[in-house]
């Protein structure tokens, strides 16, 4: 598996684990944490694909 497919798959799958933090969030629940992880994870997806593409 390639890195550029590693970062997308970590980037998709940040995406769906930030909206689902952000529904906690407003929703009772303990949203924070997974609001947390999902921006981690989209974020640094986003920024290894714009590297990659660089080089």
């Amino acid at each position: 598996m390639s890195e550029r497919r590693i970062w997308t798959v970590l980037a998709t799958a940040g995406a769906p684990l930030t909206l689902a933090g952000a529904a906690m969030y407003l929703l009772p629940g303990p949203g924070v944490p997974v609001l947390i992880t999902g921006l981690a994870a989209l974020t640094t997806g986003l920024v290894m694909i714009a590297a990659t593409h660089r080089s």
